[in-house]
């Protein structure tokens, strides 16, 4: 089979990837080893409103699978807490595995042939094209390659590209039965339970969403216990019987890496460690980015630009700010400190910075 492109990854990269190259005039196929996109997910799903201003595929989302959350709560170790607003910003919630199989019949709608079950193991260079061989014997020539495979990238590995290397640990629990303020993204501070990031609670679209992410050294969904978490907050987040569902994974914090790209292929998303290392929200930018490069994909092979593995790959975004911040948090992370600076100045503003991207107005009341 050829095709123009290849893209490894049915993520949320990967699928805007091969849509705007696909309607750029591309033959595409996406290769992803899961029997459905939405299959064991790493996300919380949670989609940030830059998202849907910047991203006009998202605004044919069908609304049955979002739900808008319009501020976010922010607890101190001791759980007294401050909620944050701007005007005009909100979250969509989502149903992510849904939304992850409705881009896939989207992108499939504009042309896409989207191989599932099809494991990428190998692809080498011959004649100007990539070739990629599948167990079945089945191959795929394809002139350009994008690698959207996750924070432990195949394609990267194949290619000689920079791999993650610093991760954090997320697990998220789902349950049909629980009480919190549903119209607030629930953040936890807590240098125990969840030291070098946050714990976090939200009314989903099907059921509450309830999980914490830590620095991670290779761990394993068994040993991140969120009990503890849920005796703790117990009166603010209250969940009822057992998990409907449970999800967990690896989430890149070290931001982009150092050699993304070569001749002919490019790696995006989360295999590019294109994740913010404060908030590690990496929706928007798989989006945003994804389409940008299946643009110049498309530019590049009907002859109206560069390689983009040549000069894309500089325009990636690597968070400095941040990263700063991501670097302080982390080694000085503090229950005492946060929670006598929950309420101050500098404290919004750097909720504002994270949580809203510096949109002006935030809101505070303090409890």
């Amino acid at each position: 089979m050829k095709v123009d492109l290849a893209v490894v990854g049915a993520s949320f990269a990967g699928l805007a990837c091969a849509r705007a190259a696909a309607l750029g005039g591309l033959r595409v196929a996406v290769i992803e080893k899961k029997a459905t996109a939405g299959e064991k997910l790493h996300t919380t799903g949670l989609v940030v409103k830059d998202a849907v201003d910047s991203v006009a595929w998202l605004r044919e989302v069908p609304a049955a699978l979002v739900r808008r959350i319009d501020g976010v709560r922010l607890y101190a170790p001791n759980l007294r807490h401050v909620d944050l607003a701007a005007p005009g910003y909100y979250f969509w919630a989502t149903d992510a595995p849904a939304l992850m199989d409705w881009m896939v019949e989207s992108v499939r709608a504009c042309g896409v042939d989207v191989r599932l079950e099809r494991l990428f193991t190998e692809a080498r260079r011959a004649g100007g094209e990539w070739r990629i061989p599948f167990a079945s014997g089945e191959e795929i020539a394809a002139r350009y390659l994008v690698g959207a495979d996750g924070p432990r990238s195949r394609v990267a590995q194949v290619l000689g590209l920079s791999r993650n290397t610093e991760f954090l640990f997320g697990i998220e629990h789902e349950y049909a039965e629980a009480a919190l303020a549903p119209d607030l993204l629930h953040c936890f501070i807590d240098a125990k339970l969840a030291p070098g990031y946050i714990a976090w609670a939200f009314a989903g679209v099907r059921a509450a969403q309830v999980g914490l992410a830590r620095r991670s050294s290779g761990m394993r969904a068994g040993a991140v216990d969120l009990a503890p978490f849920l005796h703790k907050v117990r009166g603010h987040v209250t969940c009822e019987g057992r998990a409907s569902s449970v999800r967990a994974g690896l989430i890149p914090c070290g931001g982009l890496l150092a050699r993304v790209a070569c001749p002919g292929a490019l790696l995006v998303g989360d295999a590019a460690g294109m994740v913010s290392p404060v908030t590690a929200g990496g929706i928007h930018t798989a989006l945003w980015h994804g389409e940008r490069v299946g643009d110049a994909v498309a530019a590049h092979l009907c002859g109206a630009a560069d390689d983009p593995a040549g000069w894309l790959a500089r325009a990636y975004p690597r968070f400095r700010a941040k990263r700063v911040l991501r670097t302080l948090y982390d080694r000085f992370q503090n229950d005492w400190i946060f929670d006598r600076l929950l309420a101050t100045a500098a404290m919004r503003r750097a909720a504002q910075l994270v949580f809203f991207h510096r949109k002006a107005g935030v809101d505070r009341r303090v409890a």
